[in-house]
């Protein structure tokens, strides 16, 4: 590898990080034929910045060089270091590539080459897949939930002289794989849920060291999953999209000779009745250990009773690689308490809501059946199952009667704190004694995404409301952002997550995640421009079908791909989302007409204002068109500034000059001349303040005003729904009312961010009160006690109680202005941006406010305090000390 010059041993040099490939954890099986680069400088001299870099990349026995300019000539390009551009030939299928980077500063140094970051191509051609699905040629009814999944094997030789194998797998359903008896990768719910028809994801995974010289076995579990198992309310629909479970793998063998072989699923494969019985994401999962077959993933095992297998259709141009990281099992809780119920149930309360699975170990007679049924919440000591509507979520395990047994359900998830389990053989002590020595565990799992982002302050309660926050994002970021993991729904409204995708971009690096589901939902966009409620697409009834536009969830199409611009940096979401946010605004631009007012048609409006009828959540005090036309204004800045970053002028003109009338349309037919909104409400003077639509400085002034006032005269409880909270907060604080700010948020009676909490909340609610305070569940149908949508305030304690929030896109620059209140004596962020972790923390000592802010090598920083003038920060650690303000 070419190397940078050396230095002198008495200079102080910078130190990288191991470079990282576009938004991947891990660049095993990437998608992406020149996938960019990000490096971090963990430490360099005080005062240095980074003027030229070397991206050195060996592949192929040949080794690429790619300098940035000389400072003299484009100091700019020299100085990137977040999503540069891949240097040299594309990459082909399976190739590997190793990449270092030296950077150099402005004295001439260069830094030591980076530690190495190996990378490799999945595959990129429909033509390299030669594997066709296999499943099971069982007789069966597609249209009941309880058909037996099948397990499927195959032998097949291995030569001495392997170097490295590669299973490229996936399926119709769900799978996970095994070689010789042992497990392939540690991804469950695989391959997770996308509009299969258009894009069916694939794993790539190493499994070199799980072969053996001479005759191995692979084998597959399946399972229904979102493919062809229920989805949906009211019983759900089945087989959305096929009726088959099948599974396609082929697993890649390359020699040190140069030759390669394949063992691909075709014909040759062997299929049997699994000893799962039935499995769903909503209702569980039954597994009957009798029918366990030992050995059947290894090789020797006697399949000659078994089946052959039925090939199934094949469409190659559908298999694509994932964007972000997959679902795995992250963290493992044992019980807190085993509770006695009034008619004498045993349930095991796990301390916090949460999503996974339970895993059992248990030892009893052949045939005993062990029944685990979980639910969110108490209900008069027993667990209470209403929230869940049609979902069965329980999980049925029967004993074959060896010494012990260990199992956990593979193909289900169930949102849950509280576990019912009955049927328990136990030895002398019973249920106690197992639990006291973990015979049972919850297993939390959703997709393995990095943390990026914490909080903590003064007051324990806003501690515990920002924990029930992440635990919620956690719970409902089950490969897609869903809106419940509980109930017989489980979707991913667009709606929600256009209003949490600030919080989550916080929270957790989310960038590729939400990168392949903007995909699909450009996919499931009708062509009209209709944006779905809810991506993917599944049957639906009443109002949800047929889809129809409605403003805040259509609006995901741009409001979600800028907020991952604005976080990550990433002007390609920007490029590949443009057309589908585009074309969103020009639907609402001709269902509004020349009035420029969005004031026809189906709106969900504040969805779930607590003013709103439990029966009918959109009946909301802020009129749902005022929404509808504050969010068409919103849609088409957004679409402007989208055009402007990528250099598109016309289209920059076009809507910056739509979002003008828009805006003036909203003013003259929703403001008065006071300042007063048509609706009167929180909501409405919280959107027109925050999307900018009140553009007279003496009537933004008044509006600010009295959406205090209305802050203060409902006793600062909320008065907002979906579209409402993730505003209000910034409302005020930006507009001069930062005292009403705190009172809101640290407002404890029902309904209020703390009221959750102090009725024991470990996750954000659907409703404010899911929980009414005499103790009892709301009687709703759209009960749940995980949803992330209202803990969008998130966000808000970052940026303004904690003080910490970017001020360019990416980090590059970062915004510290901290804004005490509300009796905290102190408060503190940490975010892992693009170019290194960033902090700051406050306290109040004496009259005064302390501060300290750390600047990540390659950023700059504003601090800004109150009563003070800003201050440009360079990277490093800063500490300021300015008088407390009145």
């Amino acid at each position: 590898m070419s190397r940078p010059p050396a230095d002198r041993a008495d200079r102080a040099v910078p130190v990288v990080e191991a470079p990282r490939v576009e938004h991947h954890r891990e660049p095993l099986g990437i998608g992406e034929r020149a996938p960019r680069l990000s490096w971090r400088i963990v430490s360099a001299p005080e005062g240095w910045r980074q003027t030229a870099y070397r991206v050195n990349v060996e592949r192929d026995g040949a080794t690429t060089s790619h300098e940035s300019q000389d400072p003299d000539q484009g100091t700019e390009q020299g100085a990137d270091q977040v999503l540069v551009a891949w240097p040299g030939r594309p990459l082909g299928s399976r190739d590997v590539a190793v990449v270092r980077v030296a950077v150099r500063g402005a004295d001439g140094a260069w830094s030591a080459p980076s530690p190495p970051t190996t990378l490799e191509a999945g595959l990129l051609d429909p033509a390299d897949w030669v594997a066709r699905p296999v499943g099971a040629t069982l007789n069966e009814n597609p249209n009941t939930d309880d058909r037996r999944p099948s397990i499927l094997r195959k032998e097949f030789e291995v030569r001495a002289g392997l170097v490295r194998a590669r299973l490229y797998a996936t399926a119709h359903g769900l799978q996970e794989a095994e070689i010789n008896g042992r497990r392939v990768g540690a991804d469950t719910l695989a391959p997770g849920w996308t509009v299969y028809g258009e894009r069916l994801r694939y794993a790539t995974h190493d499994v070199t060291e799980l072969l053996e010289t001479g005759a191995n076995a692979i084998g597959a579990w399946l399972g229904d999953g979102w493919y062809r198992g229920r989805l949906g309310w009211r019983g759900g629909f089945r087989n959305v999209y096929g009726d088959d479970q099948s599974f396609l793998a082929q697993l890649e063998l390359v020699y040190a000779d140069g030759g390669r072989e394949v063992v691909p699923t075709d014909w040759s494969w062997r299929s049997a009745p699994s000893p799962i019985l039935r499995s769903g994401i909503y209702d569980g999962e039954d597994h009957d250990a009798r029918a366990e077959q030992p050995g059947w993933s290894r090789a020797g095992f006697d399949d000659s009773a078994w089946d052959g297998v039925q090939e199934r259709r094949r469409d190659p141009a559908t298999l694509v690689a994932p964007t972000g990281p997959p679902v795995r099992v992250t963290q493992e809780l044992r019980p807190v308490r085993l509770l006695t119920g009034p008619s004498g149930s045993r349930i095991l309360d796990f301390g916090q809501n949460l999503v996974g699975r339970v895993r059992m170990r248990v030892s009893g007679p052949a045939g005993t059946t062990v029944t685990l049924r979980t639910a969110e919440v108490l209900q008069d000591g027993e667990i209470c199952t209403r929230p869940l509507r049609a979902a069965r979520s329980a999980d049925i395990y029967t004993l074959a009667g060896r010494p012990v047994e260990e199992w956990e359900p593979r193909f289900t998830y169930h949102g849950f704190r509280y576990v019912e389990v009955s049927g328990w053989p136990g030895g002398p002590g019973g249920l106690d004694d197992d639990v006291a020595a973990g015979a049972l565990v919850a297993r939390v799992l959703h997709t393995d995404l990095e943390r990026t982002g914490w909080f903590t302050s003064s007051d324990p309660l806003l501690n515990r409301l920002h924990e029930n926050v992440v635990w919620s994002m956690r719970g409902n970021f089950v490969d897609l952002p869903t809106d419940c993991p509980q109930r017989d729904e489980r979707i991913g409204w667009t709606g929600d997550l256009q209003v949490f995708a600030p919080t989550a971009s916080t929270l957790f690096d989310v960038s590729g995640m939400l990168s392949g589901w903007l995909r699909d939902l450009a996919v499931e966009q009708l062509p009209d421009g209709t944006v779905p409620w809810f991506v993917p697409v599944i049957p639906a009834v009443d109002k949800w079908t047929p889809m129809r536009p409605g403003a805040a969830w259509g609006d995901a199409a741009t409001l979600v791909p800028w907020t991952l611009y604005e976080r990550f940096g990433d002007e390609g979401v920007l490029r590949a989302q443009f057309d589908s946010a585009r074309r969103w605004v020009d639907l609402v631009d001709r269902l509004a007409g020349p009035s420029r007012l969005w004031d026809t048609g189906f709106q969900l409006g504040d969805w779930l204002d607590p003013a709103a009828p439990p029966e009918d959540p959109a009946d909301a005090r802020t009129d749902r068109y005022l929404v509808a036309t504050a969010y068409f204004a919103r849609s088409a800045r957004t679409v402007a500034r989208m055009a402007e970053v990528l250099g598109l002028d016309a289209e920059h003109a076009s809507y910056a000059a739509l979002a003008d009338e828009v805006a003036a349309a909203f003013e003259g037919a929703y403001v008065a001349g006071d300042g007063r909104m048509s609706s009167d409400a929180p909501t409405a003077y919280a959107l027109a303040l925050r999307f900018g639509l009140i553009t007279d400085p003496v009537l933004r002034e008044a509006a600010a005003s009295r959406l205090a006032e209305l802050v203060r005269q409902a006793d600062n409880r909320i008065a907002t729904g979906f579209v409402g909270t993730p505003l209000v907060s910034d409302a005020l604080s930006a507009d001069g009312h930062l005292d009403t700010a705190y009172d809101l948020l640290l407002e404890r009676d029902c309904p209020s961010w703390l009221y959750q909490v102090e009725q024991g909340a470990t996750t954000v609610w659907e409703r404010w009160d899911s929980l009414l305070p005499d103790g009892t569940v709301n009687p709703g149908q759209m009960t749940s006690f995980n949803h992330y949508a209202l803990g969008a305030v998130a966000d808000w304690m970052h940026r303004v109680v904690a003080g910490l929030a970017p001020d360019a896109p990416g980090y590059r620059r970062i915004r510290f202005a901290p804004r005490p209140g509300g009796g905290l004596t102190h408060a503190a962020a940490r975010h892992l941006t693009p170019y290194g972790e960033t902090s700051v923390s406050w306290r109040t000592e004496g009259g005064e406010l302390r501060v300290e802010a750390v600047v990540p090598i390659g950023a700059t920083a504003v601090l800004d305090l109150p009563g003070a003038a800003a201050e440009e920060l360079a990277p490093g650690t800063h500490r300021r000390t300015a008088p407390l303000p009145p």
